[in-house]
């Protein structure tokens, strides 16, 4: 009997990417599949499938006597799967040829099954080269499992919050149910959740392995207990908790069975071992890279008409017919959703969209303009779209020459001002700040924002993509969007929007609409799976892009004067260390240069080689220049003041004078909600973060941000917040003691772990136990805190074991945290925001080492960051609504700043406090610092 060509070619494929899914789902409205039964993700037990369609159906051949009723059937399966669940993602797993881990365990593992019926064997090659041009992602991993490969993908898509549906007949899948993950038999249309599982076996899904190890399996050759049936296994787990439970307690059973149970226990924990699902395969791949591709009709065709199988090729023309029918975006049959976009230069077709915008519950709008400068940009044209694959482009201001007529700018944002400023008209857009302070310039005030799709990403996963709509669109749509420099060219020649011809700029703009809105149907169902997610986001995120708009347009005010005469000192300053530098080496030489510092250093001078770089050669690094001046060498400490002053200089009091907006004497930093992974804000032009603090000359450049005359600046910053925090998780006694009694907390920690009196802990101890305090929850080992303390190795141990002595509950934290990141490869904040660790597991000890810092650090960076967007909140709510002379103009770390009238200082004070006070119940309490000056370094 001749079987069919072809083969695996590749152990992972079917992760070509494409414009579109065949059946997706993420183009779909939310409500057209009830969340209860919404399955982004379904994981496909094809070898399962397999046997079960060849056991269960004829043994059909075609007319050549080629053996081809186990292939129809699964492909039938498969259809009505998609059919019925039309998931975002699915995975097709085979089992690998060959041996697997548990055969090296026990080399009896499934020795007892007979050898698979040549007819069989014939169909799985074909099978797999059909399930392919069906374009479905097709994983054949060696030395494991189907069910490992299923059950690492099912365990990683869970820990994002991405419900799962694994399609399977095997009982030990049943150990993988929990909250995101279900098993449905598609030959029995049976689907089992939680309550599901413990209903059908008399356990709960985590007791699974333990009730299959303590029967056995005959098929697969597991050894159990003798006479050990399914209730007798479930009596015994309830009895007893769990295996080891049983094994502890196996002299209390009694009757033969206990007799056969006491026979055995020296082999139940192989047994347990053997019926374990892997869930930490290393495979090279995530559940979102399970986007299927379209299908290849042709090579479909010709496979069918070799199995002969009429009705599989009826689905062929069915979706050609489809096929030549309108585009349906709602539908989401697999064709590409149509692109029915529209440039608006009448008023008829401008009233029949304010119309369309009018009766829809949510729509999506983006503005296009001049400049990103959201302070100089002028208005171009806006865009909308109301359902997927439609959207108006509406141009009212592009001026190159030969442009058509446009719809007056003021006219249209008239119409428009009232749908835009009404907060019961739902908006959703991408990175809505920038449209909201474009609007602004034109005295609209966006209210309604309803959903950013930008935050939905960014709330969802901080790392799994940028969260640009490009990047966006490509990874949760699979859609290559039109790029800027696609239409407007590249650096000097680069065109501003208004001078791009409607045709290419009528496109991208509607598009940009059309992808916003098909975006937040793909992710806000997957945000909205993981209620303290969607709740972080919704009470959170959402509410902070007014108060951000708010802050970026008022600005601080700068005095360039002052900052002119800093800049002349650093200059000064920073010719002195030159002329410095040159003596000491004995020659000038360009103290940026690498090559030329490394050959002074280590060829004319003779200093130590500290370290090498990747190469081979004598490294100049900072941190290499850092422990040569430790060690008193003169040159590499004037390099380093020189590297410090001059980045000052240019980064700082040149630059900003130079940033200054000329019509409002202040500079306008942006502030990001999408790039640090902890859920902190950073900003840009300029960046307000990173203003040194702790040298003079930082200081100093703080001195420059002024108050305008009459006001004063007011710094409202956490004490020690991440401590406080970390003493709320940790809950450890001595740490909460000290801080419920207002201790200075360095100096109690030195006083604990010195033995010492607060009053007799001096100045260097406090500064130590400082750096230990801090060090700990960045992760800082014993060497890192020798190296920041200039202390020996053992001595810095000395002072981290004195440490976990006395504060036993943070080394308990640390280890929880450390055990449930590799368990659920994320950690949270107190309020539900997730950071996912990639590399929990990597292979690589360094980078699974900085992985788990990462997971020890990150609940406590990001609960100060939710603290103080809380703090923000509710501090922007008394200030709208009560209407003082307060302006919220900076957020720095774990800072606010506010700029208020000299008489109504002393009362904003105190509500300030309040309400930063009260962002977050601890089990400490919150402290606020507040200083008031007429510059932020007084107020500092």
């Amino acid at each position: 009997m001749g079987g069919f060509p072809g083969g695996v070619r590749y152990p992972i494929e079917g992760r070509t990417s494409a414009p579109v899914l065949p059946f997706a789902s993420s183009l779909r409205l939310p409500d057209e599949t009830p969340m209860a039964t919404r399955y982004p993700l379904i994981l496909v037990d094809a070898s399962g499938y397999l046997f079960r369609a060849y056991h269960a159906l004829p043994k059909l051949t075609n007319s050549k006597g080629e053996a081809t009723g186990a292939l129809m059937g699964v492909v039938s399966m498969l259809r009505k799967l998609i059919d019925e669940h039309r998931p975002d993602y699915i995975g097709v797993v085979f089992d690998a040829p060959g041996k697997t881990f548990r055969d090296s365990i026990y080399p009896e593992y499934k020795a007892n099954r007979p050898a698979m019926p040549d007819e069989l064997r014939e169909q799985i090659l074909p099978l797999q080269e059909v399930i392919r041009a069906m374009g479905l992602p097709l994983l054949v991993i060696p030395d494991v499992e189907a069910d490992d490969v299923i059950g690492t993908l099912a365990t990683r898509a869970a820990a994002q919050g991405i419900p799962t549906l694994v399609s399977t007949g095997d009982k030990d899948m049943a150990q993988l149910v929990g909250e995101h993950v279900t098993l449905v038999n598609t030959m029995t249309d049976t689907v089992l959740d939680s309550a599901g599982v413990e209903e059908k076996f008399g356990v709960p899904p985590e007791r699974i392995v333990d009730y299959l190890a303590l029967m056995g399996d005959s098929v697969d050759n597991i050894p159990g207990v003798p006479k050990c049936g399914p209730k007798t296994a479930a009596k015994w787990i309830a009895d007893f908790g769990d295996l080891d439970g049983v094994i502890a307690n196996a002299d209390k059973i009694t009757g033969k069975v206990g007799e056969n149970l006491r026979a055995v226990l020296d082999q139940l924990p192989l047994s347990r071992e053997l019926t374990t699902i892997k869930r930490d395969v290393a495979l090279d791949l995530e559940p979102a890279d399970l986007r299927p591709a379209p299908p290849d009709r042709e090579t479909l065709r010709g496979w069918y008409e070799r199995l002969e199988s009429r009705r599989l090729l009826a689905t062929l023309k069915d979706a050609d017919t489809d096929a030549a029918q309108p585009a349906d975006a709602e539908t989401a049959t697999g064709s590409k959703p149509s692109q029915d976009y529209e440039v608006v230069l009448t008023r008829d077709a401008f009233d029949a969209w304010v119309a369309k915008l009018e009766s829809a519950d949510l729509f999506a709008f983006d503005t296009e303009t001049t400049d990103l400068d959201y302070m100089r940009a002028e208005l171009v044209g806006l865009s909308v779209s109301v359902e997927p694959g439609t959207a108006a482009y509406v141009p009212v201001a592009h001026v190159y020459p030969g442009a058509p007529d446009q719809l007056d700018r003021l006219k249209v944002l008239e119409r428009l001002k009232p749908l835009l400023e009404d907060p019961d008209r739902r908006k959703v857009g991408q990175n809505l700040k920038y449209d909201m302070s474009i609007l602004a310039r034109y005295a609209i005030e966006l209210r309604g924002i309803a959903h950013d799709t930008m935050l939905e990403s960014y709330v969802l996963d901080s790392t799994a993509t940028r969260h640009d709509m490009d990047s966006l669109a490509k990874k949760y749509l699979d859609h290559d969007t039109v790029h800027f420099e696609d239409i407007a060219g590249k650096g000097a020649k680069q065109l501003t929007f208004d001078q791009i011809p409607l045709e290419q700029a009528g496109h991208y703009a509607a598009e940009d609409a059309d992808v916003t809105l098909r975006l937040h149907r793909a992710l806000w169902p997957r945000l909205e799976a993981i209620p303290s997610m969607a709740a972080l986001y919704r009470e959170i995120e959402v509410p902070l892009i007014p108060i951000l708009s708010r802050m970026e347009r008022h600005g601080v005010r700068i005095d360039p004067d002052l900052l002119a005469a800093q800049s002349a000192e650093l200059a000064k300053r920073i010719q002195e260390i030159e002329i410095r530098a040159y003596e000491t080496a004995g020659r000038r030489f360009n103290m940026g240069s690498p090559k030329q510092i490394g050959a002074i250093f280590f060829e004319e001078l003779g200093l130590p080689v500290v370290a090498k770089t990747p190469t081979g050669a004598p490294s100049t690094s900072e941190s290499v220049l850092e422990q040569l001046a430790a060690d008193g060498h003169a040159l590499p400490d004037l390099i380093l003041q020189h590297r410090s002053l001059s980045k000052l200089k240019s980064t700082y009091t040149d630059k900003l004078r130079q940033m200054v907006n000329p019509d409002t004497g202040r500079v306008h930093t942006s502030y990001h909600q999408a790039v640090a992974a902890t859920g902190r804000l950073s900003s840009s032009d300029p960046n307000l973060q990173n203003i040194p603090i702790r040298t003079d000359e930082g200081r100093r450049i703080r001195r420059a941000f002024v108050a305008e005359p009459g006001n004063r600046l007011l710094a409202a910053d956490y004490s020690q917040i991440e401590l406080r925090i970390m003493a709320h998780l940790s809950g450890d006694e001595r740490l909460l003691a000290a801080f419920a009694s207002g201790l200075d907390i360095h100096r109690a920690t030195a006083a604990e772990i010195l033995g010492l009196a607060p009053e007799a802990v001096t100045g260097e101890q406090r500064r130590s136990a400082k750096a230990i305090n801090f060090g700990l929850i960045y992760g800082m080992s014993a060497f890192g805190l020798a190296k920041q303390l200039g202390i020996e190795r053992g001595a810095a141990q000395e002072y981290v074991d004195r440490y976990f002595q006395r504060y036993p509950g943070v080394k308990d934290f640390m280890e929880r945290t450390r055990t449930q990141a590799h368990e659920d490869r994320y950690v949270e904040t107190l309020f539900g925001r997730r950071l996912y660790l990639a590399e929990i597991g990597h292979s690589n000890q360094s980078r699974r080492a900085a992985a788990e810092r990462t997971a020890i650090n990150a609940p406590m960076q990001g609960t100060a960051a939710d603290i103080i967007k809380r703090a923000m909140i509710a501090t922007d709510h008394w200030i709208q609504s009560e209407r003082p002379p307060v302006r919220m103009i900076m957020q720095v770390h774990d800072e606010l700043v506010f700029e208020i009238t000299a008489d109504a200082v002393e009362a904003a004070a105190e509500r300030i406090r309040s309400a930063m006070e009260s962002a977050a119940e601890l089990a400490v309490p919150l402290v606020v610092d507040i200083g008031v000056g007429e510059n932020w370094d007084e107020a500092h």
